[in-house]
This record gives C-alpha cells, structure tokens and sequence, in this order.
C-alpha cells in the first residue's frame, strides 16, 4: 500500500519551504518524492504539477547580545529586523534576489504597514524561529502573518505581526504591479 503525501518541507539553505503535493507521479512511491524534494528537484517537481508552493515559510535566527536590551532580553525594534530577515530569505529561496529587482526590474518592496503584537520576551542566546504565512496576494501587495517563537517551544508565539508590503517602482516610489513570474510563485491565499 502507498503511503499518502498530502504536505511536505524542503529545507534550503535559505530556510524552509513548504509545499503541497496535487498528485504522486505514475508509479511513484511518496518516500521516493519526498527523498526527490530534498534532493533538490523542488523546480522539477513544481513544473511538472506534483507539487504546489505554500504560503508558509520558517527561518531561525540566533539571539546575539547586540540584540538585547539593558533587561537583557530581545529590545523590540529587532523583531521587526528578524521579520525582515526572514522575507528576504523566503523570496531568496524561491530565487529572487531583492538587488537584482532593483537593478533588472527597477522595484522594491517596502513596507507598507506593520500591526505587531509582543507576546513573550527572548534572551541572549536563544534560537529563534521567524515563520511567514501569506494572507492576502494583491497586485502590488503582499500582506504576511508573521511570528517569531522559541525553537525549544514553537507552540508559544514570542512576537507577532501582520506586515503588508507594497511593490514600487524604484525610481519614483510609486507602486508598481508585482511582477507576473513572480506572483506565479506565490500561492493566492486569499
């Protein structure tokens, strides 16, 4: 009996995407895939229709002592750099190099809005997952849930925040629609 997939995660050196999988190739085996996903075939598979890019992404980070405060603990302006962080590394993983945007396409991303919410405090040293989830996909917008806990207990949320970010052109800072190759790797969440 084959065993069902119906999710799974690739590890990158970037973090960790998460996929869905539409259907398992003819005579196809799920540990085979999954072993195939984390050989790296991720953009095979995608083309071929096996897979489905999620919304979800996770990052870690490192607490350094540069990111407390004189309480010792994460000073809150730095859970927005960790946020930060992690959407330059989910669009890195997918291939996108923010630089490159500017440069090729003449846009960025800025944020646009920022609802954050501090639940817990992290300290000097701890592990930290920053995950994304994309909520809302608009023409020249992204709007990401976005939480930062503890890798020792992911179940208790440290920080979290709704973060839109808004697709402008580099030049005039006006927005600018996202560009179709990469809306396409983007999962409509809406």
């Amino acid at each position: 009996m084959k065993k069902q997939v119906r999710e799974c995660r690739t590890n990158t050196q970037h973090g960790v995407l998460f996929y869905t999988v539409t259907r398992l190739p003819n005579r196809c085996h799920a540990d085979f895939l999954v072993r195939g996903i984390y050989r790296g075939r991720c953009g095979q598979l995608r083309q071929q229709g096996i897979l489905n890019p999620v919304s979800m992404f996770q990052w870690q980070v490192r607490v350094y002592y540069e990111d407390t405060d004189s309480g010792g603990v994460v000073y809150y302006a730095n859970y927005l750099r960790f946020m930060e962080r992690a959407r330059t590394e989910w669009m890195r993983a997918m291939g996108f190099e923010q630089d490159q945007l500017i440069r090729e396409e003449g846009i960025l991303f800025a944020v646009r809005s920022a609802n954050v919410d501090f639940l817990q405090p992290a300290r000097f040293n701890d592990l930290l997952s920053v995950s994304l989830d994309v909520v809302h996909r608009g023409r020249a917008s992204l709007t990401f849930q976005q939480t930062v806990a503890s890798v020792a207990d992911e179940q208790l949320p440290l920080c979290s925040a709704q973060i839109k970010i808004a697709c402008l052109d580099a030049a005039a800072f006006r927005p600018h629609p996202i560009p179709d190759y990469i809306l396409k790797e983007i999962p409509d969440a809406s």
